[in-house]
């Protein structure tokens, strides 16, 4: 029995038509989608689209052990529908979100205010939550940082140093980019796919790569497939390497932050060997990839690629080994796995609090369906953890690329451009190194785009970094906020 139903259920990475998807009146909708998220399933999105003066909402699950999806969609509405967020927290941002871009109030929500921005202007000119008490004051950070960061708004409530409530407040980088999808695809699209969040470019350009091949009904050809499982990982690779530095670099331990630095950038030069930029643009297109590599250039990436792993081997042996880094990490910034679960955590953060949630095992798609790399998971959900995770993930990602260089799969790389069906709806899964990246696009009569939502892991994610905070000194908030490494930018769109 499949525990989706009643939704359309279907698999990664492939698409329904529109008049297909069950319509259920709004209050049925938000009934249902609360049955199946108590059998285990999760949103991976929930989104309005236009319908006259009206809007009708889509859920969008997942049921990661039965590996499947499933989607519904309300009648058209206007004004309010009963909230989820007061029995499924990881509800509340979608459904600020559809508040903000359609008016629609979910009612019971328990902190509506803009995601990303009100009146014109960030969101740090709403409201914030306020703990009162004569001994609790408040610190505010940013959006403006030292270094060359992206800006966000951080309002920390405290006793002391002690942090009794952290507020996120984003959206100083919204570059309206779901609004400059409709009526695409358009030239500049793909562009646009592939800075969505410039680090995560393999796993945005693949999953809107998906999104056409579904839209069109076609799979790039294996080769194209296997070339981008390759860049997935080394993408990574080079983040999780970058990350490690980073995390050494906050307690002040120099030869791992000062090893990884480098190390991530020979990764990086891995990427371009493949294609010629270092974050992978013009790798990826929709009916494969643009680039291949040629025999001499596989050797060249495998015989490097030996080396750096070798060197981050080395430079995360010196970080474990260190008492004084340990020591900081440990049982702090904990996220328990009730919380991850309750509120939808998703890639390493997810991992690292116990949640066995990966896209590449759970909802396995292209190459994925062939050679899956190994889930790393550790329990205590605190920046130990999510240290250890990134690690591990270093190690096996390594071995998986090694295994994959020495089995090069032959064929064509190229398909002819895919022409996306009318009246469709897909949605395509991939898991970025920061977690779940979740396209979503909706084709009108004519085949172009209706409405395209990305949900980039970070939207999922940044709700855990403020719970991490929780009854933890103000001075660990650097450290917890590397522990999750989440993107201003693939969260602001």
């Amino acid at each position: 029995m499949n525990t989706l139903a009643p939704f359309f259920i279907f698999p990664n990475g492939s698409s329904v038509s529109w008049p297909a998807v069950p319509v259920f009146s709004i209050t049925k909708l938000v009934r249902v989608t609360g049955e199946l998220l108590d059998r285990g399933a999760r949103i991976c999105s929930w989104f309005g689209v236009q319908d006259h003066e009206e809007t009708c909402l889509v859920a969008i699950l997942a049921m990661d052990s039965e590996s499947v999806l499933g989607v519904a969609r309300s009648e058209p509405i206007s004004g309010s529908y009963p909230s989820l967020t007061p029995r499924y927290p990881q509800a509340h941002l979608f459904e600020r979100e559809v508040w903000e871009q359609h008016g629609l109030v979910p009612l019971g929500h328990p902190w509506i205010k803009p995601v990303r921005h009100a009146n014109g202007t960030a969101p740090a000119n709403a409201p914030f939550f306020r703990v009162d008490g004569g001994e609790v004051h408040e610190v505010a950070v940013g959006p403006v940082h030292a270094g060359v960061i992206e800006p966000g708004h951080f309002r920390f409530q405290c006793q002391g140093e002690e942090v009794l409530h952290l507020e996120i407040a984003l959206g100083y980088q919204h570059r309206g980019v779901e609004e400059h999808m409709g009526g695409g695809p358009h030239r500049a699209t793909m562009s646009q796919m592939e800075t969505v969040s410039g680090d995560a470019t393999i796993a945005h350009a693949t999953a809107h790569a998906m999104v056409m091949e579904s839209l069109a009904g076609i799979e790039a050809p294996l080769r194209a497939q296997w070339l981008r499982a390759l860049a997935l990982e080394l993408e990574r690779l080079a983040n999780h390497t970058g990350d490690m530095g980073a995390l050494a670099g906050d307690v002040a331990f120099l030869p791992t932050m000062s090893a990884c630095g480098k190390i991530r950038g020979d990764f990086l030069n891995l990427t371009a060997l493949m294609c010629g930029n270092r974050f992978g643009r013009g790798l990826i297109r929709p009916g494969g990839c643009r680039h291949d590599l040629d025999p001499q250039r596989l050797q060249t990436l495998k015989a490097r690629l030996e080396t750096h792993l070798a060197d981050v081997e080395q430079a995360t042996a010196w970080f474990w080994d260190a008492a004084s880094v340990r020591v900081r990490f440990l049982n702090v910034g904990v996220v328990h796995t009730s919380q991850a679960s309750d509120i939808g955590l998703v890639g390493p953060a997810a991992r690292a609090s116990g949640l066995v949630r990966d896209v590449r095992y759970d909802h396995p798609a292209g190459w994925h369906r062939f050679s899956q790399a190994p889930v790393a998971v550790w329990p205590s959900g605190d920046i130990l953890a999510r240290a250890r995770v990134k690690s591990l993930e270093i190690q096996r990602s390594g071995r998986y690329l090694l295994e994959q260089l020495d089995g090069p799969v032959d064929g064509d790389i190229l398909a002819p451009a895919p022409v996306p069906a009318p009246e469709s709806l897909t949605a395509a899964l991939v898991e970025g190194w920061r977690g779940e990246v979740c396209h979503a696009a909706l084709t009108d009569h004519s085949g172009r785009f209706r409405r395209y939502k990305i949900t980039d892991p970070s939207f999922h994610n940044w709700t855990g970094l403020a719970l991490s905070l929780r009854g933890t000194a103000i001075s660990d908030f650097p450290l917890c906020n590397k522990s999750f490494t989440l993107s201003y930018c693939g969260f602001d769109l």
